[in-house]
């Protein structure tokens, strides 16, 4: 779907920006599970998300409370009681800008922290995807690549490839927990990586 023309509060909707108020809300490998699961699994009470996740309801109660006050996810008022609380994420995507590692010492310790703990969930998808490939049906299997290429590229031209993969996977159906999906189709994970080494 091509986000341009929706309405600027849905596209509010769709992601939220890191910055210096709100990034130490998500700098905790536990928040960053519980939010994800959320935005895979759909809304979710607090013990439902600790059976997924391997963890006890105390944990994730306190954490869902803690993303709630970073403007993470909301509460569903219509859906459950005052005994069992049902929580949504309240953005579809997260929005980090890596530069602010270098302009601001604020948002330095925290920042580096998120995107570790984001490396580690892009692996653990990836090793995931591995484990699941032999029990692939064929289309299935034939379909994903873990691919990698060495570039030699300016900063410019860096830019100029992110923008343009940025484009190209806007292209196509964001997922969202709460549609039902044509049949056919699955939730498929898109992960992109543009790291430039520099020499000493």
């Amino acid at each position: 779907m091509d986000t341009k023309d929706e309405p600027t509060a849905m596209k509010a909707a769709r992601e939220s920006s890191l910055g210096t108020r709100n990034i130490k809300g998500l700098a905790h490998p536990l928040r960053i599970r519980i939010l994800g699961a959320l935005r895979i699994g759909g809304p979710s009470t607090a013990s439902s998300l600790a059976s997924r996740l391997g963890e006890s309801s105390g944990a994730t109660s306190y954490h869902l409370r803690q993303l709630e006050k970073f403007g993470f996810v909301i509460e569903e008022l219509d859906r459950g009681s005052r005994r069992e609380r049902w929580w949504r994420a309240a953005q579809q995507s997260t929005q980090f800008d890596e530069a602010a590692l270098v302009r601001d010492p604020e948002t330095r310790a925290f920042g580096s922290e998120f995107l570790r703990l984001v490396a580690g969930a892009t692996l653990e998808r990836a090793l995931s995807w591995i484990d699941s490939l032999p029990s692939f049906p064929g289309q299935w299997a034939e379909a994903g690549t873990m691919s990698d290429w060495g570039l030699r590229l300016d900063p410019a031209q860096l830019r100029e490839l992110k923008a343009e993969m940025e484009a190209l996977v806007g292209r196509y159906p964001r997922f969202d927990p709460e549609e039902e999906g044509k049949p056919g189709t699955a939730y498929v994970s898109v992960q992109l990586q543009l790291l430039p080494r520099l020499e000493a």
